[in-house]
């Protein structure tokens, strides 16, 4: 017998609408913010208010980094096609993956399958979540999510051993290894943890997505870059104009007919 389909999420009739056992207009509208919405969908339960602390601020973290790779694939997506603004988001989203903001769901599994210190820098040539081009030798948003865990009493044994571990490999903690450790203080499952970043960066690349409509960059990112990448060419065409040797340069040859 095959097994029957189930959720357990959500349901709805003509006149409820229940999330997670819970009453939508009843007990979530007005009494739920965002990010406790999604731990409540991620977890089955509200969060108290020491969780929702660390937990909104975890995603808060996530929203906006300025004009990164996802946004300016977003923005590029969007010049092409104006009337799908989702389509826009889920391009700049593809790319949140063990470099860019998914790296948080790697410090997560990490840490949950390696015990200690020493399993987890001879088992992972890469580790996850240190390092970062801009931000060294500290992350601001590190320092700031620590405090915070620091005053909800979420810092513990997953934080202690990502600052170790940072400190033994003399690399920044990054606010991605932080919040992969917060994920584990939290006991989320690491297979949703990529998921907050997701979540959250989607709100970040609506707002790219409306200054593009305001004050567009993504052609001129595109010319910008063509410019640059077929620079070598127009000199090469030049300086063959100016030795008589322009038309080899246009010449095309048909291969049906032999050189």
């Amino acid at each position: 017998m095959k097994k029957p389909i189930r959720s357990d999420l959500a349901w709805s009739t003509v006149d409820r609408i229940v999330v997670r056992g819970k009453d939508l207009p009843g007990e979530i509208l007005g009494h739920l913010n965002l990010g406790d919405m999604a731990f409540l969908e991620l977890t089955g339960r509200v969060p108290n208010e020491r969780e929702s602390k660390i937990f909104n601020a975890m995603v808060v973290t996530l929203v906006e980094h300025g004009v990164t790779p996802s946004a300016i694939v977003a923005r590029m997506t969007y010049l092409g096609a104006p009337e799908a603004m989702q389509a826009a988001v889920a391009a700049g989203l593809i790319g949140l993956g063990s470099v860019f903001v998914g790296s948080m769901e790697g410090v997560a599994r990490m840490l949950s399958e390696f015990p200690d210190k020493k399993s987890i820098i001879a088992g992972n040539k890469r580790i996850p979540g240190l390092g970062h081009p801009l931000h060294k030798p500290v992350d601001p948003r590190t320092v700031r999510l620590f405090e915070i865990a620091r005053e909800t009493g979420f810092y513990g044994k997953y934080c202690k051993l990502m600052e170790e571990i940072a400190k033994e490999k003399k690399l920044t903690l990054n606010a991605t290894g932080a919040i992969g450790a917060l994920a584990c203080e939290l006991d989320l499952d690491w297979k949703c943890v990529r998921g907050l970043g997701v979540m959250a960066r989607a709100v970040g690349l609506v707002g790219h997505l409306l200054e593009e409509t305001r004050q567009p960059m993504a052609e001129e990112i595109w010319h910008m870059v063509d410019e640059q990448a077929t620079a070598h060419f127009h000199v090469a065409a030049a300086a063959a104009a100016n030795s008589g040797e322009g038309a080899a340069l246009t010449t095309t040859v048909d291969l049906t007919k032999g050189a």
